[in-house]
């Protein structure tokens, strides 16, 4: 099993997360391209650190929304357009990885873009083009059950199924919105059982309706939330104590 978090998404003089000791808790994580956070600094900062700790990193880019930390979506999308941008992003991640010596090895997208493309199918082939046209060897993330997911298996993209420990969950298997009570889980402990729950059993219990199945490869700890640092350890160390050997993705 792998456990992932969002990083590198500090932008300029302005600090987000706790990239360091995330680094020394995850196997995978997804780094910000400079659209919804994330410069040339920080982007090469971050990979540097990845690669130092032996943690695998891939593109994770969003909507171009710094202001918004890409969690808006835009009334207009254009699936041609997204594809592009997306190309754009993840074309700036290779580059820079190229330069570190690290190698990209797999798409998740952020924020809104990510909520779109769970849903919405054309938006979720844009997305699955755009990592086709930079590097079809990549993995795509993708929630289970979700227009990502088939998307990606139209496309002929290896998926990696991805849950997420401290967000709850619908009865349709996506996200609960972060607007809604419940939706973000802060307490540690409470993530832990259920990451273990869930590994074990592949169940999870739902805000708006009964228990469901997911089958999964990887685990989110979001990088931004105030306790990812405790959270992300106490979740390491309950998939270890219950046996569950954790490594990249890729690996």
């Amino acid at each position: 099993m792998d456990l992932n978090a969002d990083l590198g998404e500090s932008w300029g003089a302005w600090t987000m997360g706790h990239d360091a000791e995330m680094l020394d808790i995850v196997t995978s994580a997804n780094v910000a391209c400079g659209f919804h956070a994330g410069d040339p600094l920080v982007m090469h900062r971050t990979l540097t650190l990845a690669k130092e700790k032996g943690v695998g990193v891939g593109a994770h880019p969003g909507y171009m929304d710094l202001w918004g930390f890409g969690r808006r979506r835009f009334a207009d999308d254009d699936p041609a357009e997204i594809e592009k941008l997306l190309i754009y992003q993840i074309g700036a991640i290779q580059a820079m990885a190229r330069a570190v010596g690290v190698p990209v090895t797999h798409f998740k997208a952020h924020g809104a873009l990510a909520n779109v493309t769970a849903v919405d199918a054309a938006m979720a082939d844009a997305a699955a083009r755009a990592v086709l046209a930079t590097d079809p060897g990549m993995l795509f993330l993708a929630m289970p059950g979700t227009e990502q997911e088939r998307a990606a298996q139209r496309a002929g993209l290896r998926v990696a199924r991805e849950v997420f420990a401290d967000r709850a969950y619908m009865a349709d298997g996506t996200l609960a919105p972060r607007s809604r009570p419940g939706a973000v889980l802060q307490d540690a402990g409470e993530a832990a059982a259920r990451m273990v729950r869930m590994v074990s059993e592949g169940r999870v219990a739902t805000l708006d309706g009964p228990e469901i199945a997911l089958e999964f490869d990887t685990i989110c700890v979001h990088g931004d939330n105030p306790h990812a640092v405790a959270m992300a350890r106490a979740v390491r160390a309950a998939l270890t104590d219950a046996g569950i050997r954790l490594q990249p993705m890729a690996g």
